[in-house]
């Protein structure tokens, strides 16, 4: 079986990037024959929605809460940091600080150090306060469970307010667009833009609105273990023959964008 100029045995065990144990590609029932340029972008969505269930079974959002309180906090926290940094801050975040009376009455420079190791520690912490003060002035203490209350909360923006609504919530009112949903989306052919409001706006109308949620948490899982950024593992690439760019990047060495319909 060959794409390319390089072929790729199915039978080739790996771990499986959900952390299970080693197994062969066909153990994962996901076709890797050679990829369709020709598909278009919703046929494309047809199918991934159909594979990635099957490749991430346990895809969630890797950073720990317990409440939507802790989740808000934990995600302003992950701007410009990653997940793994940012659950090793809040387990003593959230012991010390347990409601967001706590988070609005305590002194900027205690926080501050507080999540220091996040990075942008003092815009975060002024955000989480503002955020907080809201919260206690305006919704009684408790997080919001819309898109336009999370909004209009200091140092909230859409991004934010759908990781709350889609793992806190279960409201699928967005899709949480970060680099790696970003990167994928355009590796796969399903947007041409650059903008995130603009590429969650193709998205939304890619993809069934019960899976939002999931979309999302697919593509990060996927952009964190098999589609980096330099370079992409192709060849271990569960969803290789549904990727326009993976060809191309199997060819040239060069994770290039594909120039596919998105239609």
């Amino acid at each position: 079986m060959t794409f390319g100029i390089r072929r790729l045995n199915i039978y080739t065990a790996l771990r499986c990037p959900d952390g299970g144990a080693r197994r062969p590609y066909h153990a994962c029932k996901i076709d890797i024959r050679e990829n369709n340029a020709r598909m278009t972008a919703r046929e494309r969505v047809k199918q991934l929605i159909k594979a990635w269930p099957k490749v991430y079974p346990t895809a969630h959002c890797e950073l720990d809460f317990r409440n939507p309180l802790e989740l808000l906090v934990a995600t302003i926290l992950s701007a410009q940091s990653t997940d793994k940094r940012v659950n090793t801050v809040t387990p003593a975040l959230f012991k010390k600080y347990r409601t967001a009376k706590d988070y609005a009455d305590a002194p900027q420079t205690e926080l501050e150090k507080a999540i220091k190791s996040t990075g942008f520690y003092r815009n975060k912490a002024k955000s989480i306060r503002g955020a907080m003060r809201a919260i206690v002035e305006k919704h009684s203490g408790k997080v919001p469970d819309t898109m336009d209350e999370l909004c209009a909360l200091p140092g909230v923006g859409r991004k934010t307010a759908n990781v709350v609504l889609g793992n806190a919530f279960h409201k699928n009112e967005g899709i949480v667009v970060d680099t790696h949903v970003i990167r994928l989306s355009q590796r796969l052919g399903l947007t041409k833009h650059k903008n995130p409001e603009k590429i969650e706006r193709d998205l939304m109308m890619l993809v069934p609105r019960e899976h939002w949620t999931d979309w999302s948490h697919w593509l990060i899982w996927h952009g964190r273990r098999r589609c980096y950024a330099r370079k992409p593992d192709c060849s271990n690439c569960e969803v290789f023959r549904l990727c326009p760019s993976g060809k191309i990047f199997v060819r040239t060495g060069q994770a290039k964008k594909p120039d596919v319909k998105t239609a």
